[in-house]
């Protein structure tokens, strides 16, 4: 079974560059090695833009068109709409029956996004349990790899604990353990030696390396089905049958560029550069951009380590530009309006193929809805197949 990944933006406005570089360039990457399936949570934009709504709508589909405009390819990838998909609120509703609240309170976003966002009432259940409905969303494609930022990990951690704890509650089959001896039938004698043997040193020792080649095993072994893995993981692990797959964090990158004043690039900062913003704009406000304070004058001497062109610069231009840039404003030997125009050339460059892949969408929106549409369906089906056992796991299949 080829390895699935995870993913989904909220739709509160036009994407702009620090998303290209510190998500979308790591989502068109991944589509050609895995599984990939990418999701729109509008739900997840109702937890802060609850009062809202019409923003929300209009941004949905042109989110899309920045997927698409970025390089995600429809034939690659399932790009879908969370809110098309009920079958994400219907697990969430019955991980939050197990879910203990001190695990979503402790949550570093939760009273970080509090402080940030002073100005919304964010005293909502809906925003207190956003993490476990993000849970839900993973948990219900049994996804192996989330790509996140470093300060999304703690929400991965939350879906695992909260995967955990549903297969001990829910996982073991009434004849669990004839099943598993009809899945270990199946394999070859001295296999099942050497997995009893890995699974005693796992449980009494906690031996990942015992784990890490059992598992492996476990999914390249071609006489098993998917429901036979699932047993066989749970057996070695001592929780009975992996009724949801725990998820590992695929840590991205934390994107190199800034905003055009040096800090996080970020609509409520005011200092973007959309995806698919026009040239007039670029070089406008490119050439507005801060530089060295100590700077004043065209003869004074630079320092790109304090300017942030320069971590422009790290992103956009060839190391023969960037040693031309170190040396030429050392010594004042250029002046900013200067240095600023190889990166306006590289942004503009970057963004043409952008542009024209996203040309038939902007003049036909039909095509965008179409290719949600197919998406939306092709999850819908995953999520439904997944919820089957879950209910089932919790009797809840009468």
């Amino acid at each position: 079974m080829t390895d699935r990944v995870l993913s989904g933006m909220r739709p509160t406005g036009a994407l702009h560059l620090g998303h290209y570089h510190g998500a979308l360039k790591n989502w068109v990457r991944l589509q050609s090695e895995m599984e990939c399936f990418y999701f729109v949570a509008d739900w997840h934009a109702l937890t802060t833009h609850y009062q809202s709504r019409e923003v929300i709508e209009k941004n949905v589909y042109e989110m899309v068109i920045d997927w698409l405009a970025a390089g995600l390819d429809p034939d690659k990838c399932t790009l879908f709409l969370q809110s098309r998909i009920p079958e994400h609120a219907e697990l969430f509703t019955l991980l939050a029956m197990s879910t203990p609240i001190s695990w979503l309170e402790r949550v570093p976003t939760y009273k970080d996004q509090q402080e940030k966002l002073k100005e919304k009432d964010l005293t909502t259940y809906g925003f207190l349990g956003y993490p476990l409905l993000q849970a839900a969303d993973i948990l219900i494609y049994k996804a192996k790899h989330v790509p996140v930022g470093e300060d999304q990990a703690s929400h991965v951690e939350l879906t695992r604990e909260a995967a955990r704890r549903f297969n001990h509650l829910y996982g073991r089959e009434p004849d669990f353990d004839a099943l598993v001896q009809q899945c270990l039938s199946k394999l070859p004698k001295d296999i099942v030696k050497r997995f009893e043997k890995s699974r005693k040193q796992f449980q009494e020792t906690g031996d990942t390396k015992a784990l890490d080649g059992a598992m492996g095993y476990l999914q390249n072994a071609t006489e098993l089905t998917d429901k036979d893995r699932e047993r066989l993981e749970g057996y070695f692990k001592g929780t009975g049958k992996a009724v949801l797959t725990e998820p590992h964090a695929l840590l991205t990158e934390a994107s190199k560029l800034p905003g055009l004043d040096g800090v996080k690039m970020s609509k409520s900062y005011n200092n973007t550069i959309d995806m698919r913003e026009d040239k007039a704009s670029i070089d406008a406000k490119v050439k507005r951009m801060q530089t060295d304070p100590a700077r004043i004058k065209r003869t004074d001497a630079g320092n790109p380590d304090l300017c942030p062109v320069w971590q422009f610069h790290l992103v956009y231009s060839p190391e023969s530009t960037r040693q031309w840039v170190k040396t030429e404003c050392t010594r004042a030997g250029i002046g900013c309006l200067e240095c600023k125009q190889p990166i306006i050339e590289a942004i503009i460059a970057e963004q043409q193929p952008m542009l024209e892949r996203a040309a038939p969408f902007i003049s036909n929106p039909r095509l965008v809805r179409d290719i949600v549409d197919a998406g939306t369906q092709r999850a819908r089906s995953t999520a439904q197949d997944t919820m089957r056992d879950v209910r089932e796991a919790m009797g809840l299949n009468y």
